[in-house]
């Protein structure tokens, strides 16, 4: 398909993305304000800014965007973003399923689009989103990755954790 750029998988560690240029780091949250396990260890260990936008963005949710659906940008460096995703209805499994919402996460990802094609030429780094603690299939989370950002030309590297 042509301006369809490839999903690029490699072995590496997404808060240390493999690039140069500007470069944002994507992640699934969940929609209770909850920061605490999984992948956000590894951001809060390198960049606080992530973690306290979103505490504070669901703080004050009553008056914002904050819920499932919703992607928020954090400068951590120059060059680095952090994407605060808002992919996951809670945190534990229960008569619906696993916590990741797959509509949810694909809103997040055409807003993240919209949002990195805004910076101008950055390249996408995630972790297998919504497939840790989310609980959800990377079968049915690929396909979003490539339709909502490949699919728009932009480069996306997923980091398989060794």
């Amino acid at each position: 398909m042509p301006g369809v750029t490839p999903l690029r998988i490699i072995k590496g560690d997404a808060t240390s993305p493999q690039a140069s240029g500007p470069k944002v780091i994507g992640h699934v949250c969940n929609d209770l304000g909850g920061w605490g396990k999984g992948f956000v260890l590894a951001i809060s260990r390198r960049w606080p800014e992530p973690e306290r936008d979103y505490r504070d963005w669901h703080r004050h949710r009553a008056g914002n965007d904050f819920g499932l659906g919703a992607t928020r940008l954090v400068r951590v460096a120059p060059d680095i973003w952090v994407a605060n995703m808002v992919g996951q209805r809670g945190t534990r499994r229960g008569s619906a399923g696993p916590p990741i919402r797959y509509d949810a996460l694909e809103r997040c990802l055409g807003s993240l689009a919209a949002q990195v094609e805004a910076l101008g030429g950055a390249s996408v780094h995630l972790p297998r989103i919504g497939c840790g603690l989310a609980g959800g299939r990377w079968a049915r989370v690929e396909p979003l990755i490539v339709a909502q950002l490949c699919a728009r030309d932009l480069p996306v590297t997923v980091y398989d954790h060794d």
